[in-house]
């Protein structure tokens, strides 16, 4: 009975790693094809890759303002 007990004990132990290690596989393999999706989508379109480049450069400067400044940068974009 105690030999049945060790064995059962270790094929759960085998079963739930075997199953965790499988999940492991499935979320990383989805995450290196979105990694390698998003990747592409912006070098593929040099348009969209410019909108991004000049996005970013607008929310560089905005922080950069926003660094030097005591003032609250906020308030002035809310009034019209």
């Amino acid at each position: 009975m105690r030999g049945l007990r060790t064995i059962l004990a270790s094929v759960a132990m085998v079963a739930t790693l075997a199953s965790g290690f499988g999940m492991w596989l499935v979320i990383s393999l989805g995450n290196e094809k979105n990694m390698e999706l998003h990747k592409h989508l912006l070098e593929s379109n040099p348009v969209r890759m410019k909108e991004h480049r000049e996005r970013n450069e607008l929310i560089l400067r905005v922080l950069q303002e926003a660094a030097e400044t005591d003032e609250n940068i906020t308030r002035r974009f809310g009034q019209k």
